[in-house]
């Protein structure tokens, strides 16, 4: 009989996880808490179709040669090069075409350390004030209030992907849910069984169960207080405005980290004709409200939209904590989170756990990874029974 496998949570990590187990020949059922399927990366019916929060999909990383021989790609939106001549920069209270060229310069260093902080690293190398810009820059591939706190090795990578040329950036038409669905529908197709509005409080016993849940749902359903990682608290802000000619595509917050970005540029669609769709994400401290984030946000829509305000016709707030994939701090990396192996024969998939990659790259990775382990197991010892909690990962 096919080796069983229950997956948990049906975000990009548990379809990813689906579909990987299924193509290796498990019988699989994935069950998701909510009606609908995503997770993160889910979007909005309409007439508005945002995602949760700026999303977009790196060419360079893991998954996208995987999600292209599947035929789950396309379609994608290209960015048209007059639109992609439109990013600007915040910076000292101002517009800018062009960021501070130390910023370029910190990119191609030898590789930053784990130990140090970027803030310390950076300034040494380009001086503090570049260095403040470029951990401010990094907020878009990190989500975070302070980049400029974590591990200078850890920054510098996000710094290096999210300025790449040609960029890696790419956008999937219709948002993220495009994608999910297709991935659900392949999933399918391969015999998955997707149960939908099914919480998992108990886990099955006699097979292999991965956890493709948030950090926190994991740590509750395993009861394993262990499973903690630095996150992010981030202000989401999704506002549609009716068009004006010379609007930016998008707009880098320089003196702190926060980044707009106008999603219709490259995928008209996405809002009603005549409307543009702009999302935005703040990093916002501990101490912070949702509506101090949002405060900034309003600075980059007032520096870089004109009129913004009386053109509004949608707006919508959130706060995101912990949801924006892991953060490393000084001294870690990828490889001290927790553990995918959690023993048991139960595993961890998602955006916080010990895999390497910028944002969804880490949920793409910890997958396979997950599948590959749980499969592996069954079909090396023939022997389903639980297994004591693997030591925990040192680096």
């Amino acid at each position: 009989m096919p080796q069983q496998i229950t997956v948990i949570g049906a975000g990009f990590a548990g379809l990813t996880a689906a579909v990987s187990a299924a193509e290796a020949g498990a019988a699989v059922t994935l069950y998701e808490a909510h009606r609908t399927l995503g997770g993160r990366a889910r979007t909005t019916d309409g007439p508005y179709l945002a995602n949760d929060g700026p999303h977009a999909l790196y060419s360079k990383g893991p998954h996208w040669a995987w999600l292209q021989q599947r035929g789950l790609l396309a379609p994608l939106a290209p960015l048209p090069l007059r639109e992609a001549a439109r990013l600007r920069f915040f910076h000292r209270g101002n517009l800018h075409r062009l960021p501070p060229l130390g910023i370029l310069k910190l990119r191609r260093r030898t590789h930053a350390p784990v130990d140090q902080d970027f803030r310390t690293w950076a300034s040494a190398q380009a001086g503090g004030p570049v260095a403040e810009a470029a951990a401010h820059y990094a907020g878009v591939a990190t989500f975070h209030h302070d980049p400029g706190a974590l591990s200078a090795a850890f920054v510098q990578e996000r710094l290096r992907r999210a300025t790449s040329l040609p960029p890696e950036a790419h956008f999937l038409r219709g948002g993220w849910g495009t994608l999910i669905a297709r991935m659900a529908d392949h999933a399918r197709g391969l015999g998955v069984r997707i149960e939908t509005g099914a919480r998992v409080e108990t886990l099955p016993e006699r097979h292999p169960v991965i956890v493709a849940t948030h950090l926190d749902a994991a740590r509750v359903l395993l009861k394993d207080d262990g499973l903690i990682w630095s996150g992010t608290r981030t202000a989401l802000l999704d506002v549609a405005v009716r068009t004006r000619r010379g609007d930016p595509f998008a707009l880098s917050g320089l003196d702190f980290s926060g980044w707009i970005e106008r999603f219709t540029a490259q995928d008209p669609g996405l809002a009603p004709r005549g409307e543009q769709l702009l999302q935005g994400q703040i990093g916002i401290a501990p101490d912070e409200r949702r509506a101090d984030g949002i405060a900034r946000a309003e600075r980059l829509l007032d520096a870089g939209f004109p009129g913004w305000r009386a053109r509004t016709t949608w707006r919508r707030e959130s706060l995101a904590t912990g949801r924006t994939g892991a953060v490393d701090l000084p001294g870690t990396t990828w490889r001290d989170r927790p553990a995918i192996d959690r023993g048991y024969d139960v595993y961890l998939a998602g955006d916080q756990v010990a895999a390497p990659g910028v944002l969804s790259e880490v949920s793409f990775s910890s997958a396979i990874e997950a599948v590959s382990l749980a499969l592996g197991r069954a079909a090396t010892t023939g022997d389903s029974r639980r297994r004591a909690p693997a030591p925990p990962r040192t680096r």
